[in-house]
């Protein structure tokens, strides 16, 4: 890793006693760099109640440059803040660095109960972070800080996606070493998640990138190949020319590559490497097939993840049923086309058949006439991905082969047609298609004008009147033929789908068959930067080695030409020293293979290196393992729903099998959070002559031009947004995800310099439910950053008039009141108290006595809002008591961790809050306590009083007494008698003399 060291040493010299340091010294202290370098020393975690041991000597700890540069600019440009946070910040994340707080020792007490909460892995882009990345990290501390808090050993650590397209065309692009690229970026990541406060075990801080963790993503590749589970073969690849490698499906868009744009066309690579064929490495997750399916059924995840899951596995059971090719004389010809379909009921109307582009077939099938427009349609067909070529919302289209196939159940002619709707990759490539009972069948048959007949009738009504293809199920008409002996009319779909298998089988055309769209992983690139395939081929056999376990890691070679080839062999072709080597066991000459892994070989397995991170002698220590696994809370973004955790979930399984990990599935809980858009844009359509347009009329009074509109100059009119000139023109507001070519990122190190990382924090969780996208509003910080003042000086107090802060608090030391009681349990309740039962996907570890309803839920921002509730009832006390305000800090302490240390330590406690006790809410404070006693005089109702329970006759009337309705009827009344019934009523008989009120 690249890490700049930065040395920070206090004006004042460090006394010898590491209490003589006054409170006010600490917190004013203002840090200078120096160049000297110095040993760190080493405190305590909070699993050892580690103190404050810094407090009084010179800070010396690692950071980066860029932290540095922000707090020499805030030396240099003083300025007046709503609390001193750009001292506070600085001070605990460096004092959480050097005790080494968050550190999860490698030996854990295994009899405490565990919580291992993770990010899904991050790629270090050179761009570095936008204030959309810290909302899932904010909510995983969060979490782990709770969770340390109640006694758990937690496991929170942070590590790189490093290898992969993005770093080696930067590379490619600058001439700077994708290494050096790589190690930049991970050093600006570090610096900016250290300066949000994350609670994250840098000590278990691994990369992709390092030959001590690829040793093993090398070795897993290795217990793959053993298996048979990794094989290679010639298939049809996304090949880019220009980034001269193979792309995965979602790496391509509209038929360029995701990354720069550059044309991709689908292909077999016909190259030749050492006198073969080009192979590509593919790995054989549908023999996982089943398991990657049933085990999602006790999944804690979202239901759409999962789903999502299941539709890429996609099985279904059908029948796979031959189509014989005729002749120009209608006679059959030695080539069948085998289709596979879920609905052999509806054989009788497949009027037409329908090959892939690439079906392995279609050369031999089209008719001279029409081989011309049937190459050009494949060439256009394969520059799509398989996604845009399946998207519903296109639309259809094909050339017709000029050749026939045979209906084996009805023995009619039906043609033959090439479109890219059908994938190569799914099924047989092939499809008989059935226009009346599929939409996209229906489609192009309307299209082509091919025929299409009805033969599933819905509830007995006659299939030929209607419009549009029929799906589903029914009774099956027009499907007898006296040639085949097949007869299936009348019969529910079910049993006649039964019924046409059974016939198929027997007569020899065709079976049942069970089919996944899930396809083979395709898992090697032409690329320089990633993990090396621990392969040779001999040279005198081309015999496949794979290289001893002892021998790896296998190294990437050092090039300085990187660049693709532009023969499609890969860069580390260029390394012929590393490509020519011996084979260790029989002494033959060999040469490496030299494809590399994809980018998601890492992501898959990291999850296990982090609970054992240095160990050299196994991929993860197996009590380690056992004590760690599975995953807890796993948050990541939605885009990696399917290919990350399924890719993922195969490779545990297959671990499990070999005796790796103990757990079948990697991963207990995975929470999706929602995107944070760029501000809201107010746009205005102006018409030709530069005047305003509404809006709603834009379309047809034909809008010239767009106007964007300043917030300031925007009002909201109902539910629409206006102009505050002209509140009848109606404004359109967008919000888009953030994106360089928008304008509309923005940095989070800008908000941390002139609000500070808490108030990020507390934003970013503020903002909406955790899981739904919303979109940034700078006046929104605003509020919470108010909310932290507002806190800040309720336990401090006012600044002094020279702008700083006494020293200490203005708590005190009495008892608190019931009302006050009442304010702190009731938000503990909310933001981190009483949940009374499971509500969401967190029930599983969370305990439910002791963890935040709103956390359990991560509804984070109801349970700000309770702190906020709190802290206005607070600033209407005359005195705060030091065990109320002592509870909401360590309430607090979770989500704005840098001042809850800041407040805990001015409380007067000497050790990080990190690890002390999280609130509980009591319930007998939780009860409404008080009761509405009605108060008669002389039997008559004259008002209301509100006491509370178990009040005293005399308290009761003193209140009655006070209280300025009823007063009036006391007042110089001689009171005969008082009659009391607790909780009931209050009734006060007067008699005629004049005495003074409250005597008996």
């Amino acid at each position: 890793m690249l890490h700049t060291h930065l040395h920070i040493q206090l004006h004042q010299p460090p006394p010898t006693n590491r209490h003589a340091l006054s409170f006010a010294a600490f917190s004013r202290r203002k840090f200078t760099t120096t160049t000297a370098a110095a040993a760190v020393p080493i405190g305590k975690s909070c699993l050892g109640k580690g103190v404050l041991n810094g407090v009084s000597r010179s800070i010396k700890s690692s950071a980066t440059k860029e932290l540095s540069e922000v707090e020499e600019q805030d030396c240099k440009e003083p300025m007046k803040r709503a609390y001193p946070f750009h001292e506070i910040e600085p001070r605990w994340q460096r004092f959480w660095e050097e005790n080494r707080t968050f550190r999860t020792p490698d030996d854990v007490d295994t009899s405490k109960p565990k919580f291992y909460v993770l990010d899904m892995f991050p790629y270090p882009s050179g761009a570095g972070l936008h204030v959309g990345h810290p909302l899932g990290y904010t909510a995983t501390d969060i979490l782990a800080r709770v969770k340390r808090m109640q006694g758990f050993n937690v496991l929170h650590p942070m590590g790189w996606d490093a290898f992969g397209l993005p770093a080696e065309q930067y590379a490619i692009e600058t001439g700077t070493h994708p290494k050096v690229t790589t190690m930049r970026n991970i050093a600006r990541f570090r610096s900016q998640l250290k300066s949000l406060g994350f609670s994250y075990d840098w000590e278990r801080e691994i990369s992709t990138t390092e030959p001590e963790y690829y040793k093993w993503t090398q070795w897993i590749f290795l217990q793959l190949l053993k298996r048979g589970l990794a094989y290679q073969a010639e298939v049809p690849v996304n090949w880019c020319p220009a980034l001269g490698t193979v792309l995965a499906n979602e790496e391509v868009v509209d038929g360029v590559s995701e990354r720069g744009g550059h044309p991709v066309i689908r292909k077999v690579l016909s190259l030749f490497i050492a006198e073969q064929p080009m192979q590509q490495w593919i790995l054989k997750i549908t023999a996982y097939a089943d398991r990657l399916l049933e085990d999602l059924d006790d999944l804690d995840w979202p239901e759409s993840v999962k789903e999502m899951q299941r539709n890429w596995i996609g099985r279904s059971e059908g029948a796979e049923l031959e189509f014989c090719v005729l002749n120009s004389d209608v006679h059959e010809r030695d080539i069948k086309i085998a289709v596979y379909t879920t609905r052999p009921d509806t054989v009788f109307g497949a009027t037409y058949l329908v090959l892939a582009p690439e079906h392995f077939l279609l050369s031999s099938i089209v008719t001279t006439v029409q081989s011309k427009y049937v190459e050009e349609y494949k060439e256009i067909a394969l520059r799509k991905s398989d996604l845009e070529r399946t998207e519903l919302q296109k639309e259809k289209t094909g050339v017709f082969t000029g050749s026939y196939a045979k209906n084996p159940a009805n023995g009619e002619a039906i043609p033959i047609w090439v479109a890219d709707y059908v994938l190569g990759s799914y099924g047989t490539g092939a499809i008989m298609a059935v226009p009346a009972h599929d939409t996209r069948d229906h489609e192009f048959a309307l299209k082509y004008d091919i025929p299409i007949c009805w033969v599933v009738n819905p509830n007995d009504i006659n299939g030929d009147d209607f419009e549009k293809a029929y799906p589903g199920e029914g009774l099956i008409i027009n499907s007898s033929s006296s040639t085949t002996s097949l007869d299936i009319n009348g019969l529910p779909s079910k049993v006649a789908a039964s019924k046409v298998i059974e016939w198929a089988e027997k007569t020899a055309h065709g079976k049942k068959k069970v089919n996944y769209k899930l396809r083979d992983w395709l898992f090697a690139r032409q690329r320089y930067w990633g993990e090396p395939i621990p392969v040779s081929f001999l040279d005198d056999s081309g015999e496949r080695v794979p290289l001893p376990e002892a021998e790896l890691p296998l190294t990437l070679p050092e090039l300085d030409d990187f660049t693709p080839t532009g023969t499609g062999e890969p860069p580390l072709s260029k390394a012929v020293s590393w490509v020519k080597t011996t084979d260790p066991l029989s002494g033959k000459p060999a040469r490496r293979e030299t494809s590399t892994m994809p980018q998601w070989a890492g992501s898959c397995w990291y999850y296990l290196r982090f609970m054992d991170p240095k160990n050299s002698e196994a991929l993860v220590d197996k009590k380690k393992e056992m004590y760690w696994s599975p995953v807890d809370v796993y948050v990541g973004g939605a885009e990696h729903a399917v290919l990350h955790l399924l890719y993922s979930r195969f490779w545990h399984k297959v671990l499990y099998d070999i005796g790796v990990v103990s757990t079948k599935e990697p991963f207990k809980c995975v929470i999706n959070q929602g995107i944070i858009l760029g501000e809201v844009q107010y746009m205005a359509f102006k018409d030709q002559d530069g005047n305003y347009i509404s809006a709603e009329a834009a379309a047809t009074l034909g809008a010239q031009a767009q106007e964007r509109i300043p917030e300031e100059k925007v009002t909201k009119s109902g539910e629409f947004f206006v102009l505050k000139e002209y509140p009848n023109i109606r404004l359109v507001a967008r919000a888009h995800k953030m994106s360089k070519s928008r304008g509309n990122v923005i940095n989070p190190d800008d908000v941390v310099l002139e609000y500070g990382a808490d108030s990020l924090r507390l934003y970013e969780m503020f903002m909406g439910p955790f899981r739904e996208s919303k979109a940034w509003n700078t006046s929104g910080i605003e509020g919470v950053h108010r909310f932290l003042a507002r806190t800040w000086r309720l336990i401090v107090g006012s600044p002094l008039p020279n702008g700083e802060y006494r020293d200490g608090t203005v708590v005190v030391d009495g008892e608190p009141t019931r009302d006050q009681l009442r304010s702190l349990h009731r938000c503990i309740n909310k933001g981190a108290g009483m949940n009374p039962g499971p509500k969401l996907s967190f029930h599983h570890f969370i305990s439910s006595n002791m963890v935040t309803e709103e956390i359990d839920g991560t509804r984070f921002n109801t349970g700000i809002s309770a702190m906020m509730e709190f802290i206005n009832a607070a600033y209407k006390w005359d005195k705060h008591p030091r065990s109320i305000i002592e509870s909401f800090v360590l309430l607090l302490s979770p989500y704005a961790p840098h001042m809850s240390e800041e407040l805990w330590f001015r409380l007067g406690h000497e050790s990080s809050l990190a690890c002390e006790t999280f609130p509980e809410a009591d319930l007998a404070y939780l009860k409404d306590s008080t009761i509405v006693l009605p108060v008669q005089i002389n039997g008559k109702m004259r008002g209301t009083i509100e006491v509370e329970e178990g009040c005293t006759e005399e308290n009761a009337f003193n209140l009655a007494s006070s209280d300025e309705r009823i007063s009036k009827f006391l007042n110089g009344k001689t009171i005969k008698k008082r009659i009391y019934v607790p909780g009931k009523i209050l009734n006060v008989i007067l008699d005629n003399k004049t005495v003074k009120v409250g005597s008996q």
